[in-house]
């Protein structure tokens, strides 16, 4: 079925059931076309980046020792970065799938978009499944794995300066074991490939957004969402919760290996969780940005135009009610001008109060939140559970 096609006959609009990857998988028995079978896919591309550096280990005699500083069991970013950070990328595909995809339906089911603007949006809508189901972008996000990811991220940055199981300093570099092997060019480009797939998602998620919030909305001022009307789109930040979940989960494995091999204290690391987190707010957030120039355009419209309202209504209410121009024997107590007043007022108040980008504070908190929770466990390298249990207990009661 044609982009254009599926566009038109699908009131959904999905950003993940699509792609080589995504057709590959069906062809496995992974997946279908609801992106059931979660577990099953789960469990397959964890163990086929997981085990066989188990097996390997195990052959090279480094799983508990083998004469290396960093034996694979004792390696708390790799069971991280497999066991825990690539279920919940897995995962975040059926929670992005279920959570987003009625959120072009939302602009014509709100009559957000003029009746000429129908056309654009299911433009914008095939373009970016042309764009989401594109070859060649998956083909380039191998290579910037395998040129980028691998050869400079990892080996520079990424990797620890100590023996470990999966590579043993030289005088030259490194040299890699048959575990890590399989780790630098299986089971780490497969799960950054999983990674970078979603920063193309959120690309597309970004564009698609920019491309509607250039059509002229119908927004409404005085809707109680206190966004004109468009506050489901703030609903759409949770379901990315699962990935800023798999960086925390990424940072806190390897903020342990520094802590437990390095000599490192989770103070030392504190600019670095407060740069993910504005990061992948603004990663997330970000893109409910470009609605903010018609938001403000909205408000103030609103406040002159109700401004000018409201003025006429006091003005009247003034003159019948302080002035004596109100008809013979009509009774103050039980008339309708007051209440009438005071939804005027309440009205006014709603656009004064009016936010220009379409997403609230208790969800920049929720999400910040997501983020650092995997880290919290490490506060147990700085105090026993005790006296952090004490602390909390104390802070809360």
């Amino acid at each position: 079925m044609s982009s254009d096609r599926i566009s038109r006959d699908s009131p959904d609009f999905s950003l993940v059931l699509g792609g080589p990857l995504f057709q590959l998988l069906r062809r496995a028995h992974l997946t279908d076309d609801a992106l059931e079978l979660q577990r099953r896919r789960i469990v397959v591309i964890a163990l086929l980046a997981w085990l066989p550096l188990l097996l390997l280990s195990a052959a090279d005699g480094q799983l508990l020792g083998g004469g290396v500083a960093v034996p694979f069991l004792m390696d708390v970013d790799i069971h991280v970065k497999f066991l825990v950070a690539i279920p919940l990328l897995v995962g975040a595909e059926l929670v992005v799938h279920q959570r987003m995809r009625a959120v072009t339906r939302t602009f014509g089911d709100r009559n957000l978009l003029p009746a000429s603007a129908t056309e654009r949006l299911d433009s914008a809508v095939a373009s970016a499944y042309r764009l989401r189901n594109s070859v060649p972008a998956e083909i380039f996000l191998i290579a910037f794995v395998y040129i980028v990811g691998i050869t400079i991220i990892w080996r520079q940055y990424a990797a620890l300066d100590t023996a470990t199981w999966y590579a043993t300093p030289t005088t030259d570099g490194s040299s890699l074991s048959l575990a890590g092997m399989w780790y630098g060019y299986v089971s780490l480009p497969l799960f950054q490939f999983l990674l970078v797939r979603w920063y193309f998602r959120l690309f597309i998620w970004t564009r698609l957004l920019w491309q509607v919030s250039r059509i002229r909305l119908n927004l409404v001022p005085t809707h109680p969402d206190g966004v004109g009307g468009l506050g489901f789109l703030s609903q759409t930040v949770h379901a990315f919760v699962p990935v800023l979940m798999a960086h925390g989960t990424l940072l806190a494995g390897q903020l342990a290996n520094q802590i437990f091999y390095m000599g490192a204290r989770l103070t030392d690391f504190r600019l670095e969780i407060l740069l993910l987190v504005i990061f992948l707010l603004f990663v997330v957030v970000g893109p409910l940005m470009v609605f903010a120039p018609q938001l403000a355009q909205a408000r103030r419209t609103g406040l002159r135009e109700y401004g000018t309202l409201a003025m006429q209504y006091v003005r009247d209410f003034d003159a019948k009610w302080l002035r004596r121009a109100a008809p013979s024997g009509e009774p103050l107590v039980g008339s309708a001008d007051i209440q009438s007043l005071a939804d005027l007022n309440n009205s006014f108040a709603v656009i004064k109060d009016m936010r220009i980008v379409p997403v609230t504070k208790q969800a920049i908190f929720q999400l910040s939140v997501a983020t650092v929770a995997p880290i919290a466990p490490l506060l147990l390298t700085m105090m026993p559970l005790e006296e952090l249990l004490k602390k909390l207990v104390g802070i809360v009661f």
